[in-house]
């Protein structure tokens, strides 16, 4: 049997089943990893899929903004999917004003297009 990194259509599966938001952000720091560990020729597939809807809009979008900015790395367009998918209003998911203030200023671009504010180094720590 072939190990097969997560898609995100399988995170999206992942996180409309799961309650709690803690175990929530353990299962997109669980996809950054796997995604960073498939083969360079992998990767734009674990993107391509459209994921279902996870039942929370915010979720819906932060996969669309992985997907561009992991897009964007590997410099392709991101997926037709993530286009149409942007939030009305701004969501900053940590509570912390020192974090909220640290996204504000150093979200990576695909993220703020789409709404999401979280930091960089957020990122770099998944």
């Amino acid at each position: 049997m072939t190990y097969q990194p997560m898609t995100l259509a399988v995170l999206a599966g992942r996180l409309s089943l799961e309650p709690d938001v803690k175990v929530r952000w353990k299962h997109v720091w669980e996809f950054f990893e796997e995604f960073r560990w498939a083969p360079v020729e992998d990767q734009p597939g674990l993107l391509s899929e459209e994921p279902p809807s996870t039942g929370d809009a915010e979720w819906d979008v932060l996969l669309a903004a992985m997907a561009e900015h992991l897009a964007a790395g590997l410099d392709l367009a991101p997926p037709s999917w993530s286009r149409g998918r942007v939030l009305v209003t701004p969501w900053f998911p940590s509570s912390l004003r020192s974090k909220r203030m640290e996204a504000l200023v150093s979200a990576p671009a695909a993220f703020r297009k789409h709404g999401v504010y979280l930091s960089a180094r957020d990122l770099e720590a998944a």
